[in-house]
């Protein structure tokens, strides 16, 4: 299974949209982390995302592929599963 992590805070749209796309996948581990009120856990994601600070940044593995926006286009294209299926 591929493990994807995004990172989330309350109330985000773009959130909530990037998570519903993840949950219907098949496949994957999903891990989410509410980093909205965590000063670690948002430290946590702008060093792993390279100075990502909006919300969500999501990793597909270690693969850090942006945000919500760059996932969707990734999707709208046909590349999104392919990058799932090579980091399983």
């Amino acid at each position: 299974m591929t493990k994807v992590t995004i990172y989330t805070r309350m109330l985000c749209p773009y959130c909530v949209r990037a998570l519903s796309l993840l949950r219907t996948k098949a496949n994957i581990t999903l891990e989410e982390i509410s980093a909205g009120f965590s000063p670690k856990k948002r430290a946590e994601m702008i060093e792993r995302s390279g100075g990502g600070y909006t919300f969500p940044q999501i990793f597909v593995g270690n693969t850090h592929i942006g945000g919500c926006d760059e996932m969707m286009a990734l999707e709208r294209a046909g590349k999104f599963d392919a990058i799932l299926a090579s980091n399983g």
